[in-house]
């Protein structure tokens, strides 16, 4: 299980590439976190059911204006998601290790006047998650897998690659599913600590792959890990890809799909390139429903 060995040399090369450019210029990471930040926001909240749209969630969150017509709910989730990564990107430094501790306080600041009776603390109770192909675990076994779940994060027995560790990370903690609410939202940043601590970007779930994300989870429930490996894979790419342009170093000359297939010199039309994209085989980012690669990775491509 894990990213095969090209994804994995993918993914290395670009982390490699953005070691050198360490350490960041202030204003320019200011910046790049600042517009992560809201778009981190906005998928996450939106994979809920969030109907804030992406300009109105950087409304609410730079502008601190609410939005007519939103509920109050939508507007506390956006502002305590983006406080919970204020928290994490202050927090979590290269060698920081995530633990039990960090995910209480992740949900209690997801939660906060949503549900603060709850934020923070494990459910009492059995629930049942719609769509989903299985039954989360009785809540008295709710502390104990959690525990082990950390503990098998810490000791990495499989030595998975670090994409792929948050990957099963997430999929086991979404498993135990150990609050009433809030936990996918949770989960999701909580991954992100295991990749910030060690030194990756963080991975954004697109609210486009909404649909494949939560079809990859029902699969991973079954042993099945490819479609969530690959999501997570992609999503891991493309926060490369732009913290390396925003840093200097790439990006610029990705073009859509449609674009390259246009190029004589391309032998392939979109339709093949974007399946090649999707399966991860062509080097490409995924911008709302589009996909954008180089023809310098279509020519990697031709010439494997």
């Amino acid at each position: 299980m894990g990213l095969d060995a090209e994804q994995q040399e993918r993914i290395r090369d670009k982390k490699t590439r953005l070691d050198a450019l360490r350490p960041f210029p202030g204003a320019a990471l200011r910046r790049l976190q600042q517009d992560f930040a809201v778009e981190w926001t906005y998928n996450s909240n939106s994979i809920e059911g969030n109907t804030l749209s992406l300009r109105e969630t950087r409304v609410v969150l730079q502008d601190g204006l609410t939005i007519g017509g939103k509920t109050l709910r939508e507007h506390f989730e956006a502002i305590n998601h983006h406080k919970a990564i204020a928290w994490l990107e202050e927090k979590v430094t290269p060698g920081y290790v995530i633990s039990g501790a960090d995910i209480l306080t992740l949900h209690k600041m997801v939660m906060t006047a949503i549900d603060d009776e709850f934020g923070g603390r494990f459910r009492t109770g059995r629930v049942q998650i719609t769509g989903a192909n299985f039954i989360p675990p009785n809540p008295l076994k709710v502390p104990d897998l959690l525990d082990e779940l950390l503990e098998w994060v810490r000791c990495n027995p499989q030595n998975l690659d670090p994409v792929s560790l948050s990957a099963v990370f997430h999929h086991r903690f979404v498993w135990i599913h150990p609050f009433f609410d809030g936990n996918g939202r949770t989960g999701r940043l909580a991954m992100n600590i295991i990749l910030m601590g060690l030194g990756y970007p963080p991975v954004i779930i697109l609210r486009t792959d909404r649909n494949k994300y939560y079809r990859a989870l029902n699969d991973a429930n079954q042993g099945k890990f490819e479609k969530l490996l690959l999501l997570f894979f992609q999503g891991a790419e493309r926060s490369l890809e732009l913290y390396l342009s925003a840093l200097g170093n790439g990006y610029d000359d990705y073009l859509p799909l449609n674009q390259i297939a246009n190029d004589p010199a391309v032998p392939y039309g979109q339709e093949y390139l974007s399946l090649l994209a999707r399966r991860g085989e062509l080097e490409a980012i995924k911008e709302g429903r589009v996909w954008y690669s180089t023809k310098k990775a279509v020519k990697r491509y031709i010439n494997r």
